[in-house]
């Protein structure tokens, strides 16, 4: 009997645990001196009490999210930052609760926003855009706003995680309506930047524009330099190119355009190459850090002019939109002499001018000699049997009777010239 009473005893006390962890969680107090301040430029850091009156029980867990219940999160720190940039108002609530169970219903939430930016609207800069050069140094334009005066000056401040403080940058300038500004951006703390972001602030010395806010990840908006073509050669029917890339990038992080000018067939070829490599033994022993390509199908007995640009690719970036410019050109292959077509290009016009001239000035003959003209029988039969007046006679008597002397002349000449010769 001692047994069985046990048993039941054990029963009981699991029916009893079970029961207690099946009871509703219970609804804690808000949390206490929420508050909201901004560090650097764009780092908005919220921080708050716990509740009063808490369940002694309670392992306290914070629920909060932003506007639009994004970015959900529930963590045991009595803070929460985000790096945003300032153009409007950002909002944060937060509650408290008993678990890492989104699904438990928290305390009633408290919100704190942070102060909406001050000026007009209308005043503030558009198209505020930063790139960043072969991770040398960024670049920021942008255009001034609709209600701003055009002798506004302007003042770009920014800030990274590598720096003490915040900087101004010195280098404003003008290309057309956009205004920009350059800074150096090297010294970072390490290698991997993945999680770095540089922080940007335009406005006005006076502070009569709205500042205009922009962050900008480091593993995007990069633009590489263009790279460098070492050599280019021909061999079994192949086009080589060596080049050697950019400074500050890996090979495997860049992806690669190669462009090929053809004289003969005057097109450009244009080849995307992702992974460029090269098995030939001409390349062995070059410099460290060159990439090689091999371009099949080009004559050799012709110009060819290779160009060649880079981005950065998905593997290392986040962004592969921003092309380099283009390489220096190198040309290879033998290019017919133009100066045979020059000459006939310049004497073609001169040729057909003079033609010209020449018909022009002929052109009544050669149109005798081609279409020659038909001889009247009328007016052949007219002359010879039609009426003669007494004039025309006159002259053609005379004409017979001057004849006649002229021929009795020659021959008395000629007896006279006989006679002395023959004595």
């Amino acid at each position: 009997m001692e047994r069985p009473a046990r048993l039941c005893g054990l029963w009981a006390l699991l029916l009893c645990a079970g029961g207690g962890g099946a009871a509703p969680t219970e609804t804690q107090p808000p949390v206490t001196n929420l508050s909201v301040s901004v560090e650097n430029l764009c780092t908005v850091i919220w921080t708050w009490d716990p509740p009063e009156g808490a369940s002694p029980n309670c392992t306290l867990r914070y629920f909060s999210h932003f506007d639009n219940k994004q970015d959900k999160k529930i963590a045991p720190e009595t803070r929460r930052s985000k790096e945003v940039p300032l153009n409007e108002r950002i909002c944060l609530q937060v509650g408290s609760q008993c678990s890492t169970n989104e699904s438990d219903n928290p305390s009633i939430l408290v919100e704190k926003c942070t102060p909406p930016p001050e000026g007009d609207p209308e005043s503030a800069v558009t198209e505020l855009q930063c790139v960043w050069h072969n991770l040398s140094y960024m670049k920021c334009t942008w255009l001034p706003g609709r209600n701003t005066s055009p002798d506004t000056n302007y003042t770009l401040y920014y800030w990274h995680s590598s720096l003490e403080k915040i900087l101004q940058c010195e280098d404003i300038y003008r290309e057309g309506q956009h205004i920009g500004c350059s800074f150096a951006l090297t010294n970072l703390k390490d290698s991997s930047f993945e999680q770095h972001s540089v922080q940007i602030v335009v406005k006005d010395n006076a502070g009569k524009i709205r500042p205009s806010f922009n962050i900008v990840p480091l593993t995007s908006h990069v633009k590489p330099d263009p790279p460098h073509i070492k050599r280019l050669f021909f061999q079994n029917g192949n086009l080589y190119v060596q080049w050697k890339n950019p400074q500050n990038f890996y090979s495997r992080c860049l992806s690669y355009q190669v462009e090929v000018n053809n004289s003969q067939t005057e097109t450009n070829d244009i080849f995307y190459v992702e992974e460029a490599k090269c098995q030939n033994s001409e390349f062995e022993g070059n410099l460290e850090g060159t990439i090689c390509f091999m371009v099949p199908g080009i004559l050799p007995d012709t110009l060819n002019t290779v160009r060649i640009r880079v981005r950065t690719n998905k593997l290392c970036y986040e962004d592969d939109k921003l092309w380099s410019n283009w390489s220096q050109a190198m040309s290879i292959g033998e290019n017919t002499d133009p100066t045979f077509y020059i000459s006939m290009l310049l004497a073609t016009p001169v040729i057909v001018a003079g033609t010209i001239i020449v018909l022009l000035l002929y052109l009544k003959r050669l149109k005798i000699i081609i279409f020659p003209p038909i001889p009247d029988p009328g007016k052949i039969f007219k002359e010879m049997f039609g009426d003669q007046n007494d004039d025309t006679l006159h002259w053609k008597k005379y004409d017979i009777y001057e004849k006649q002397t002229k021929e009795e002349t020659d021959s008395v000449v000629l007896i006279e010239n006989l006679k002395r010769n023959s004595q």
